[in-house]
């Protein structure tokens, strides 16, 4: 999973600079454009009544995206991206692990029992070796130490369980401090983009509406951007803690099951 964690990071990041690359390349073209679109400007006018297909509307869109996020500043929104991506790559590397870590825990208890019923103690551990998953690991400890009695494997059971909650929630503060840190950059750069608006209309000497209508815009476009991390990223959160508290609720439940059915085939020494 660390190796996962690790590719899309640098996945993501070499993205990001092949965005910025494709930005200065036609900022470099832009000359060019300029005299294409003055040589073409007779064609256009007799198409004008086309429709454009939506691949240009998604470039536009696309286009305009860009736009915003160079306008706002290399600085905070770069700081902001890069929250978005680490958030990003731990959400799918938690998404990932807790769905592998999802077991059926009525048939794993149905197989245990049966193992138990034909093989004894050993056929129904290697049941556990068998199975993947948190619960699967936990039975395997209660069944390791079932010579010690019920007690002891009760305990052993409750132990290890907090032992599996403590991996299923590994990762999850990383990405609640990624939702605290985008809005807050995107707030402080907002402000740090006031204090840049208010230098330029001191150095002018005089209160230009478009002067402080574009500081404004580029200092508000860093609070924007890092809302909308926040809510993405809030949205994973989510869904990861409710898959956490699903997955702990079955290993609880299973684990009661397994003391029982320890109890009713008697296994206490």
């Amino acid at each position: 999973m660390k190796k996962l964690f690790a590719f899309i990071a640098v996945f993501a990041m070499l993205t990001l600079g092949a965005s910025f690359n494709s930005v200065a390349q036609e900022g470099t073209t832009e000359e060019t454009a300029v005299a294409q679109t003055t040589e073409t400007a007779a064609v256009a006018t007799e198409e004008v009544t086309q429709v454009a297909p939506p691949a240009e509307v998604e470039s536009s869109m696309h286009q305009v995206l860009k736009q915003k996020f160079i306008e706002g500043g290399p600085g905070f929104m770069g700081v902001i991206l890069l929250s978005m991506i680490f958030g990003l790559a731990i959400c799918i590397e938690r998404i990932i692990y807790l769905n592998l870590a999802t077991t059926n825990t009525k048939k794993l208890i149905a197989n245990i029992e049966n193992a138990l019923e034909n093989g004894g103690v050993e056929a129904a551990k290697e049941v556990c070796r068998n199975t993947k998953g948190p619960v699967a690991s936990i039975f395997y400890q209660g069944l390791d130490r079932v010579h010690e009695g019920i007690d002891v494997v009760e305990k052993s059971v409750i132990s290890y369980g907090g032992v599996q909650m403590g991996l299923l929630e590994r990762g999850v503060t990383w990405i609640s401090l990624f939702i605290a840190m985008a809005p807050m950059l995107g707030f402080l750069g907002t402000v740090v983009g006031m204090v840049q608006a208010f230098d330029a209309i001191e150095a002018a000497g005089d209160i230009s509406p478009t002067l402080v209508a574009g500081g404004i815009k580029v200092a508000l476009l860093t609070t924007i951007f890092g809302l909308i991390v926040a809510m993405i990223l809030q949205v994973f959160y989510n869904y990861i803690v409710s898959k956490v508290d699903g997955i702990v609720n079955d290993m609880e439940d299973a684990s009661i099951s397994l003391i029982d059915v320890l109890v009713k085939h008697n296994l206490k020494k």
